[in-house]
């Protein structure tokens, strides 16, 4: 019965995917249909739901000036470690010193070019959201209100309370690879994801010509960022954030992406 309802949704999700495809190529749009993508980026719901305001606050966490529309810090981020690798505008996304998987210097970024030495944010799961809106807010992290307004800033801090998992139970991070069943998400892949990605999944190319990232790269390179994008959308895009499907059925997504080519 659970499985019969997740794939009524699944089917509805793909409609919706479907519905913003068609929107963004013109193809058959429904009138309004730019309005309605507008009001997706940068818009709320009348009476949000909570999942929806985690997803909100996922998007921000990912990258919160892409997701505001707005442009961050030239300058590199007071706290991030002279002996990191990055600077810049890159040093004010929230994952990259705490990491896709909210875990860390104890989860994927514990090496790698994105490592950092700087702790999760597990313990602050269950926290009061309000507190940890004043940890952002404090002078330490500096986060404003002219960069994060006070109702974006909940969001996150909402997210930070209510929206981790426990990436590593969906990703082995020895080998990388997602512990799903390619053989289900082949099924939710080509129903639904390939609506924009395309069957391939080579429709979306992330990057460029000559160095092109497809969806089948990022599941390869990073699943945890994968993990994070697939629950929460990609900031800045009409992508559907599918975070109220259980993230076993998102790691099965993720084993079946890993089939597909990187290039």
């Amino acid at each position: 019965m659970a499985g019969r309802r997740l794939l009524v949704l699944a089917a509805a999700l793909a409609l919706a995917a479907i519905g913003a495809a068609l929107a963004e190529t013109g193809g058959g749009a429904p009138r309004g249909a730019g309005a309605n993508q507008a009001d997706w980026l940068r818009g709320r719901p009348a009476a949000p739901s909570t999942a929806w305001r985690i997803a909100y606050g996922g998007r921000l966490y990912d990258n919160w000036a892409a997701t505001l529309g707005t442009a961050p810090p030239t300058r590199t981020h007071p706290l991030y470690p002279r002996a990191g690798a990055k600077r810049g505008a890159a040093t004010w996304r929230c994952k990259e010193c705490h990491g896709w998987d909210t875990n860390g210097a104890a989860g994927a970024y514990a090496k790698g070019s994105h490592r950092t030495g700087i702790k999760g944010l597990r313990a602050m799961r269950g926290a009061e959201p309000g507190r940890i809106a004043r940890i952002v807010r404090g002078p330490r992290h500096g986060y404003g209100p002219a960069l994060t307004p006070d109702r974006e800033l909940m969001l996150l801090a909402l997210f930070v309370a209510r929206g981790q998992i426990a990436t590593e139970r969906h990703v082995d991070y020895r080998t990388g690879k997602a512990r799903g069943d390619k053989r289900r998400g082949k099924a939710f892949f080509q129903t639904v994801c390939a609506a924009c990605h395309g069957f391939d999944g080579r429709a979306l190319n992330f990057k460029t010509e000559r160095d092109p990232e497809f969806i089948g790269t990022v599941a390869r390179k990073a699943p945890w960022e994968l993990m994070h994008k697939l629950r929460h959308g990609q900031p800045g895009a009409v992508m559907p954030a599918f975070g109220v499907l259980p993230a076993a059925l998102l790691a099965d997504v993720i084993a079946y992406a890993q089939t597909l080519p990187a290039r």
